[in-house]
């Protein structure tokens, strides 16, 4: 089975297991490519839709994997008990909904071995909450693929709460350290994307000075960072 290039990407992070949760599994190509790969021995295939529950299965059968995968309907990790799982995927969703669904079943994150969080937006949401509750992040990843930037965080629950500087919410500290190439292209983009913002700030408001020296450390962080690679 032939993987997008973020997909891919998420499925790198995950080392062998006995058993992995894929919350929020679409067509089920992630547990099916982990199963066929003998990454993992078992998997579940969970989203809170029914569509992509029965995509999933069909896809499932067509490839022969139905001993080793099941499909549940359900949201977040509620479709499955504690210790059920060592590994649990979350992808394809908000940064603030991935944080509400780790808030949610936080008896059933602590007893996991970690997690492959993949936010499609919101990345720095997540990130600060990430940090701020106590979870060792384990390892970063980053992937341009059909047009977008996704970034990938693993993590572990440990109960440990770091306070960084706001700037490495958004731009990945690990990632920086890594001199990833994909991350120089990502800076470049939110440079762009921030310097135009900052351009457009004309108003004579105190919110809008506020936010115009707020944009200009970010920047300057940016152009920095840029300096590293």
């Amino acid at each position: 089975m032939e993987l997008s290039i973020r997909l891919k990407c998420i499925v790198s992070m995950i080392q062998k297991c006995d058993s992995v949760i894929d919350v929020g599994t679409d067509h089920g190509y992630v547990p099916i490519y982990l199963v066929q790969k003998g990454i993992t021995k078992k998997a579940i295939a969970s989203d809170i839709n029914k569509g992509p529950v029965l995509k999933a299965e069909n896809n499932i059968a067509r490839n022969n994997v139905c001993n080793q995968i099941t499909c549940r309907l359900g949201s977040g990790l509620s479709t499955v008990k504690e210790s059920e799982v060592q590994v649990a995927i979350i992808a394809g969703m908000g940064g603030n909904l991935i944080r509400d669904i780790l808030e949610t079943d936080l008896d059933i994150v602590k007893k996991l071995k970690y997690m492959v969080l993949q936010p499609v937006q919101n990345a720095e949401v997540l990130r600060e909450y990430l940090y701020k509750t106590g979870y060792d992040i384990l390892d970063e990843e980053i992937c341009y693929d059909d047009g977008k930037f996704y970034e990938i965080i693993k993590v572990r629950y440990n109960n440990l709460p770091k306070v960084l500087d706001d700037i490495y919410y958004e731009i990945s500290k690990i990632l920086l350290d890594k001199k990833h190439l994909v991350m120089k292209e990502f800076i470049e983009y939110k440079l762009h994307k921030y310097s135009k913002v900052y351009d457009a700030l004309n108003e004579d408001t105190i919110l809008a000075k506020n936010r115009k020296e707020q944009l200009y450390y970010v920047i300057c962080k940016l152009k920095e960072f840029l300096e590293c690679f």
